[in-house]
């Protein structure tokens, strides 16, 4: 099978591939939480699996390892379904991830959160690690602010407010779940959320008393636009985005 996934491949094949150049790895990190009525709980985990292939296939020689696909969501909890690992387990769980593919001799290692619970973390762990491993570039998207303005961005430039384009099952999120796997998304359940402002006070509100304290359906925007047409544009987006910045750092 032509795959890049390690999953896929068989351990002569992968050996095969990383003899031949392919000495990058990317992976990405997800979760399983709530994404209110309408969205599945696998929501970060499967766009972070989406997004981390097309980029890895956009890089030179590169190779994609599963999906961490359980996060830190503990703001979540109120709702029936979330699951959440403390920043310690997530921490602990990277760093023997990495420890494990730099056993395999990849030269250059990089991660892509998809969940904002998980960037601490991924900036803890590559901060402990690089260290230790002088000779492997191990590189994170750790910028949550950024990241975050960048996805919601296209949706903006169509005329939305960033409230309606939201950072939790919102039009965005909505949208790029629609391009990737639609049969999970419950279009008759499309209601909008939280369209307040999301200052300190109110993100302080939402990790001290948990997201249920802003919104009883779990959303953070509204989805009522979101189109698959407009999730392909977010997503091809997001990958240029992070290819750019990886180029960056790489």
């Amino acid at each position: 099978m032509d795959s890049i996934r390690l999953e896929d491949l068989t351990w002569v094949d992968i050996g095969k591939k990383i003899q031949s150049g392919y000495k990058t790895v990317v992976f990405g990190l997800g979760s399983s939480e709530q994404h209110g009525p309408h969205l599945p709980e696998k929501t970060d985990s499967l766009l972070a699996e989406t997004i981390t292939n097309r980029v890895a296939l956009k890089l030179e020689n590169a190779l994609q390892a599963p999906t961490i696909r359980i996060g830190c969501s503990d703001h979540h909890l109120d709702f029936p379904g979330t699951i959440s690992l403390k920043s310690s387990t997530l921490k602990a769980v990277i760093t023997d991830y990495i420890i494990s593919l730099v056993n395999h001799r990849f030269t250059k290692i990089i991660l892509i959160p998809f969940h904002g619970g998980n960037f601490k973390p991924t900036a803890d762990a590559i901060a402990e690690l690089a260290p230790k491993y002088p000779n492997v570039k191990i590189l994170g998207i750790t910028d949550l602010d950024k990241f975050v303005t960048e996805l919601i961005r296209p949706s903006i430039d169509t005329g939305l407010s960033k409230e309606e384009a939201g950072i939790h099952a919102g039009e965005n999120e909505t949208s790029m779940v629609l391009a990737t796997e639609s049969k999970f998304v419950r279009k008759d359940r499309f209601t909008e959320g939280f369209l307040g402002e999301l200052g300190k006070e109110e993100i302080n509100k939402l990790f001290k008393d948990g997201l249920i304290s802003l919104t009883d359906i779990g959303v953070l925007g509204d989805p009522r636009s979101a189109t698959a047409e407009k999730g392909e544009i977010y997503l091809q987006n997001i990958v240029d985005f992070l290819i750019r910045e990886i180029q960056i750092t790489l």
